[in-house]
């Protein structure tokens, strides 16, 4: 599956700031994402959304998928630091 593929999916079901998804070898992925809908969310909570939002996929076509999901105002401070 192209990584834009695994974009277009989480895009559907989550309204995102900003988002990028690499995965060179089509089956290990890295994905960022910043939302408002992250908000109030621990870890956890935020990562189910985002598998839910692949649903089957996970299973069939994405071997391992390493997340980074952020409300705007964390993804602010990170990208200051940096």
């Amino acid at each position: 599956m192209h990584p834009n593929e695994v974009k277009k999916l989480l895009t559907a079901q989550i309204n995102c700031e900003h988002i990028e998804v690499y995965g060179e070898d089509q089956r290990h992925y890295e994905a960022l994402l910043v939302s408002n809908e992250f908000t109030g969310m621990m870890k956890i909570k935020r990562h189910r959304l985002i598998y839910q939002a692949l649903g089957d996929h996970m299973i069939a076509d994405i071997h391992a998928l390493s997340i980074k999901a952020y409300t705007p105002e964390e993804y602010q401070q990170i990208k200051q630091q940096d």
